[in-house]
């Protein structure tokens, strides 16, 4: 541990669009925000080849290119913008202590937790050779779906995410593949009703992927396995949508902050205040419901307003 002690006013854990937002709005109220970008800086929109709704891009915009003009929105008005991931915390005081990399140990008036959640996939290699390229693969459909019009799809899941996001594809696509892995729904009636009912809709139950197929740039279809029969087929598809849950990174925090079953942050509803007074959560870290930059941003403009007021509380 470093002999050094870091006193600063508001701490920012992680970027993409709540801590980036939170560090835009921190800053122009002179709260001299540092933030620790984390181990995937720009979050999970570093993974998005196009992003089209987002406010304020007619043509669209590429993810990581987003990010970048927000990392430097948030610098132009003095944000410290820093490599770095918090791996401790200690929030039982008056003063948050937080540990970036196991060395540098800083006490903050106030956290800002903006840390995400991160799509759980398959692991299939082929997976995520498409889903690196931007070729095929995605973990959220509306974020996605768009670009797959009047084409052919799969979503592999059970839950009632998979169902919502099947019946939002299938509005948009010619035909939608779901492939669910064990002989029974894990959503709720209501949602698998839904999508049985849906024409365009096709159900293989009992069934897994097995492979990806491509041209090597794009997806071309999907190869999946029976698993009572043991019958293999190969499934034409432009997309490939994974709708298998989120986990949100919010593990160092679980000692302190109050977490739902599922490690989601639990917020007092109407804010961004956790319950340790001073600590406040923007975007997907608190949000297993929305999950889009557009609602991150809203909520890192929340956490830096809820942060300022408190600050001037203590004054």
């Amino acid at each position: 541990m470093s002999d050094t002690i870091e006193k600063v006013k508001c701490l920012i854990i992680g970027s993409g669009p709540a801590g980036y937002t939170a560090a835009i709005y921190a800053a122009r109220a002179n709260m001299n925000p540092v933030l620790y970008q984390g181990q995937q800086p720009g979050g999970q929109l570093t993974t998005t080849n196009e992003v089209e709704n987002f406010p304020g891009y007619p043509e669209g915009v590429t993810g990581p290119e987003m990010m970048v003009q927000l990392q430097e929105q948030a610098k132009r008005f003095g944000s410290d913008i820093r490599d770095g991931w918090a791996t401790k915390v200690d929030f039982s005081g008056d003063i948050h202590k937080v540990w970036i990399n196991d060395t540098i140990e800083i006490h903050a008036e106030t956290v800002i937790i903006s840390t995400g959640a991160s799509a759980k996939y398959l692991g299939l290699e082929s997976e995520q050779h498409y889903l690196k390229l931007g070729g095929g693969v995605s973990a959220c459909a509306v974020c996605d779906g768009f670009f797959y019009r009047n084409q052919e799809v799969v979503i592999v899941g059970a839950g009632d995410s998979a169902c919502e996001e099947a019946h939002y594809l299938s509005k948009l696509c010619k035909k939608v593949t779901m492939l669910v892995r064990s002989d029974k729904f894990r959503a709720s009636k209501i949602m698998a009703e839904r999508v049985q009912k849906t024409e365009n809709i096709e159900i293989l139950m009992n069934t897994e992927t097995e492979e990806v197929l491509g041209d090597g740039q794009v997806v071309t279809g999907v190869k999946a396995k029976n698993r009572a029969t043991g019958e293999v087929v190969e499934i034409p598809a432009t997309g490939f949508f994974v709708a298998i849950g989120h986990k949100p990174n919010t593990d160092i925090f679980a000692d302190f902050i109050t977490l739902d079953e599922t490690g989601y942050i639990v917020n007092v509803p109407g804010s961004s205040k956790t319950n340790v007074a001073g600590v406040f959560v923007a975007g997907d870290a608190a949000d297993h419901v929305y999950r889009q930059a557009i609602t991150a941003a809203g909520t890192g403009c929340m956490a830096a307003l809820d942060a300022e007021r408190y600050i001037a509380s203590k004054e």
